[in-house]
């Protein structure tokens, strides 16, 4: 089961998919800075898992 479909059109423009891998990754600085070190990782797996699947895991659709 997908938790997100990267091949939403949604997720066709480059920038839409580094800001949404990004934010997860600030909050997680956030959360660290104030020292909450278990939602600071659960931020930053949630953002690898992100960025597995809209950065390297990107197939895309018009290049075929």
């Amino acid at each position: 089961m997908r938790l997100i479909d990267p091949s939403h059109p949604f997720f066709r423009p480059a920038w839409r998919r580094y800001v949404i891998v990004a934010l997860p990754f600030l909050w997680a600085g956030v959360e660290f800075s104030y020292g909450s070190e278990v939602w600071a990782y659960l931020s930053a797996a949630i953002g690898g898992y992100l960025a597995w699947n809209l950065i390297w895991a990107w197939k895309d659709d018009d290049a075929d």
